[in-house]
């Protein structure tokens, strides 16, 4: 105990033993990075806990680089959940992505090591530095995800996605009044590809902006914001928001005119939308449920059904979702997808619209999974969504889906992956 506090007194090594738990939980135990950056941080200062964020975070966007530099270095390949090659990902991130110099990089990198062999650590690290690698650009996807990715959607798309991963997501905002559009597409020198959206310029600090403040406007990735926008004026019509937290689909619904019963699982999630709400002056009902158990007092005139998914289509911003997510995980989540689905059915009127959703770019949670959804629901059909409703260049699919991928809006930044679908409910039974 003693030996390990006078360790811990070392600049800067609680950080990166943090650093080394919070990556351990994300590929040992497949938790996700956010979530788990909360216990492996505990005690930390604010900046301690944003160079644990960032380590792991860089090192999982370029973990196959890391890995083939580390492999390169050692006559057997280590363990893929070894300490060794944990303790120089870590290590080899802060010299080649961070600017950390070496000497400092493996000073805290070898308490880690803890028991282990440290001189295998030190002789790697050594032979990776001196040779001044240079991590590629853009950063290599995992062989796993390029060959699910290449099955489904040809040999093009892990290519677009590589270099979409390689590059820095744009900043999107929804405004709560999208006939300000203009007004505040040029008062944050941004621009716009549909009504209530700005594109703002690469780094902006956000809540520095005019506007932020006063709520008019959030940030919202503009092809989450498709979903919203499928379901049109509300007209004080009332609407179900499953899943809704943080509240970027609630507010657009609010300030669409529809009134928003919000639900979602998470009380912690939940705090942040209220907060989104008293920000903007928008208003919604808020129920904190397991759509699993949770039934409305009544059925409602529409339904947004944003269902618990993979997120590989966000890997631009989370890269650990292409560690941690594998076809097992996927076909989990599509069958609860399913069930939320059948469930979700029976809360919208005869002749209500529902719209389901996810931020994947895998079928199974997609394309696969509505038409199962149509195959046991006869009384619903599609409502293909117009080109009028959808951002300029996120075009329908022949289906009247929203697909979006990784070489959607090539060229103006991209966009997260999405699949969206609008689906009404016959009047009568089939």
């Amino acid at each position: 105990m003693a030996r390990s506090s006078r360790l811990d007194d070392i600049p800067g090594l609680p950080a990166r033993r943090a650093a080394l738990r919070l990556l351990d939980a994300v590929l040992r135990r497949g938790e996700p990075l956010e979530l788990a950056l909360h216990g492996a941080a505990q005690g930390l200062a604010p900046a301690d806990r944003a160079l644990v964020h960032a380590i792991a975070a860089e090192a999982l966007r370029h973990l196959p680089d890391l890995d083939a530099l580390i492999d390169r270095a050692t006559r057997q390949p280590l363990p893929g959940d070894a300490k060794a090659r944990m303790v120089l990902r870590i290590a080899l991130i802060q010299v080649l992505a961070l600017g950390t110099a070496p000497h400092a990089a493996i000073a805290t990198a070898l308490p880690l090591v803890d028991g282990g062999p440290r001189k295998l650590v030190h002789g790697v690290f050594g032979t990776v530095t001196r040779a001044q690698p240079v991590l590629p650009d853009p950063p290599a996807l995992p062989q796993e995800v390029v060959a699910r990715w290449a099955e489904q959607w040809g040999e093009a798309m892990p290519e677009a996605a590589a270099q979409a991963f390689g590059a820095r997501p744009p900043v999107d905002i929804t405004l709560r009044d999208e006939g300000e559009t203009a007004l505040w597409a040029e008062r944050l020198g941004g621009t716009s590809m549909a009504p209530g959206h700005v594109r703002l310029p690469e780094g902006t600090a956000i809540p520095d902006l005019p506007g932020f403040a006063e709520g008019a406007w959030w940030v919202q990735d503009i092809a989450a914001s498709c979903p919203a926008r499928l379901l049109g004026p509300g007209e004080g019509r009332v609407v179900l928001d499953l899943c809704a937290a943080p509240g970027g689909k609630t507010m657009q619904l609010a300030a669409a005119g529809w009134r928003v019963a919000a639900v979602d699982q998470s009380k912690k999630r939940l705090e942040r939308l209220r907060e989104n709400l008293e920000r903007t002056g928008l208003s919604a009902d808020i129920v904190q449920a397991d759509l699993r158990q949770w039934q409305p007092g009544e059925q409602a005139d529409a339904v947004l059904l944003d269902a618990p998914c993979s997120a590989t289509g966000i890997y631009r911003r989370h890269p650990d979702v292409l560690h941690r997510i594998g076809p097992r995980q996927i076909a989990e989540l599509a069958e609860l997808q399913a069930a939320l689905l059948d469930r979700a059915a029976e809360w919208v009127k005869p002749g209500g619209v529902i719209v389901y959703a996810t931020c994947s770019l895998e079928r199974a949670e997609g394309e696969t999974q509505l038409a199962a959804f149509l195959g046991r629901r006869p009384d619903f059909a599609a409502v293909p969504a117009g080109t009028n409703e959808l951002p300029e260049g996120v075009p329908p699919t022949p289906q009247g889906w929203v697909r979006t991928l990784p070489d959607t809006l090539e060229g103006r930044g991209g966009t997260d992956g999405f699949f969206v679908a609008r689906l009404i409910r016959a009047t009568t039974r089939v």
